[in-house]
């Protein structure tokens, strides 16, 4: 049997998995390490990670999978990668870490990227960049240049956190217009490199990695690869993309109005569309898809995060008198739709982007301490939190999104009923729920190198999907419950 290796890079935790090359069939997910990776910040606001932790992560789990299975070098037949987005890897010419990777979650060029929105302007960078640079791998690039050129002077070439993993495998450097979307380095509008912003910040051209396809043959693992991985020399990488998009990918969705959504930590709806409208790049990030090609009908991936998800049930679970998430569920259960009046706002993870990075918390409103019990707030909490990826979708909706199809990861959210009937009543549309991962999506992705996406998606409906929500046909308690949540938050955010 040969296999497909998929890798999956977060922040907290290296996945990788192995499915079969036919059939798609996953054999098993091992995570490196057991505990959480650690995160580095000399200061508020920054964090930072080694590379090469993460490639010690990597060989790690590589070595369990194949001792855990009986697998041997030559049976992995291609490497698919999934990676934390928007992180900074900064190699010499020797191909060596100059730096720590400034990641995802540091927000020391938020700054910067304000300032370039503003002095380039709000058109041109709506209309070419699809986005502000805001606090992504650009603006870390210019915090590099502004704040530490004896490193930036021996920069070789700069890199996405998948673009280094797949240099460890391969010694060679390279990128995707995807990745390089991602760190707001490309322009749609020219549809090529965006040498605007690269002028601004004053960063040379020349560091700017060859540009790969996403799916194809982008590099292959060479025997310094082989002697660290574990991995045969000769084995090709047939993909890389940034973890939300590689999330979309692995629920199928790649054309015009299919939605992928999860409902994790925090949350994210993220809609494929053809457009390059970015009327609302303040509030919604938009990147080139995985599918996405030059010259071709563009694939614009619309990313909307909602940072005050899964985190609001969790607190309350820590909170609560209450022993498991099924617990819960089941005291939400007992109360009506609308929580006899009790209305959680379960923005209390930092700033949300999609309310104009505005930072109002938690709110739980309209409690009587005579009538309502901890299932009223569990109610309450799984209807905001829903709430909140309605309120997302018309956003989404406004900026031109027709959705056709939802399909989310079965994580937390998605298994409650409660959660799940009313995003799918309030938006008139069924959700697919599927049982996948990130690293399964990056394996599979191995296999589109062959261009076959529709036997892609048969394998996903095959093997992962677990049940289809329907909107219900009584809309009205659903909407009249969304209508006093929304009144509340308005009347917050117009406070502010």
């Amino acid at each position: 049997m040969n296999y497909y290796l998929g890798l999956d890079i977060g922040s907290s935790s290296i996945k990788a998995a192995l499915v079969e090359v036919d059939s798609g069939k996953s054999l098993g997910v091992v995570q490196e390490p057991k505990e959480e990776m650690g995160m580095y910040a000399a200061k508020n606001g920054w964090a930072e990670q080694s590379p090469n932790n993460w490639w010690k992560h990597i060989c790690n789990a590589i070595k369990v999978l194949k001792t855990k299975y009986n697998i041997s070098k030559t049976q992995i037949k291609g490497i698919g990668i999934s990676y934390q987005m928007h992180g900074l890897v900064v190699v010499d010419k020797e191909g060596n870490p100059l730096r720590k990777s400034i990641i995802w979650c540091d927000s020391r060029a938020v700054e910067i990227g304000n300032t370039a929105f503003n002095a380039i302007g709000n058109d041109t960078c709506a209309s070419n960049l699809l986005n502000s640079p805001a606090n992504f791998t650009a603006s870390k690039l210019k915090w590099v240049k502004d704040n530490e050129p004896d490193i930036y002077s021996k920069i070789y070439k700069f890199m996405l956190p998948g673009d280094y993993v797949s240099y460890k495998f391969s010694g060679t450097i390279n990128t995707t217009i995807s990745g390089l979307s991602e760190g707001i380095f490309w322009n749609f509008k020219e549809d090529n490199v965006a040498d605007f912003l690269l002028e601004y910040y004053d960063i040379d051209k020349a560091l700017v990695p060859d540009i790969v396809d996403t799916f194809g043959v982008q590099s292959i693992v060479d025997a310094n690869g082989e002697a660290e991985s574990g991995i045969a020399e000769g084995t090709p990488i047939f993909y890389r993309a940034g973890d939300q998009p590689n999330n979309a990918l692995s629920l199928n969705v790649f054309n015009s109005g299919e939605v992928a959504a999860t409902g994790g930590t925090s949350g994210v709806v993220y809609a494929v569309t053809n457009s390059l409208s970015a009327k609302e790049s303040s509030r919604v990030n938009n990147f080139a898809h995985v599918n996405y090609q030059k010259g071709a009908d563009p694939r614009i991936g619309k990313l909307l995060c909602v940072n005050g998800a899964g985190i609001q049930y969790r607190w309350l679970l820590n909170n609560l008198a209450v022993s498991s998430y099924e617990d819960m569920n089941n005291l939400a259960s007992e109360i009506p739709v609308g929580s006899d009046g009790v209305c959680l706002i379960p923005f209390g993870n930092g700033a949300e982007r999609m309310l104009n990075n505005k930072e109002i918390g938690t709110r739980i409103i309209n409690i009587n301490l005579n009538n309502h019990h901890k299932g009223h707030m569990c109610r309450a909490a799984l209807e905001g939190i829903a709430f909140s990826f309605v309120y997302g979708m018309e956003i989404m909706t406004s900026d031109g999104i027709k959705p056709s199809v939802i399909r989310a990861g079965n994580d937390n959210l998605f298994r409650s009923e409660i959660f799940a009937n009313t995003v799918a009543t309030l938006i008139e549309q069924e959700i697919e729920i599927y049982n996948t991962t990130g690293a399964i999506g990056a394996a599979r992705a191995a296999n589109l190198h062959k261009g076959d996406f529709e036997a892609f998606g048969k394998t996903i409906m095959d093997n992962d999907h677990v049940m289809t929500f329907m909107p219900l046909k009584d809309k009205k308690p659903y909407l009249e419950a969304y209508h006093n949540w929304k009144k509340e938050l308005e009347l917050i955010l117009n406070k502010k």
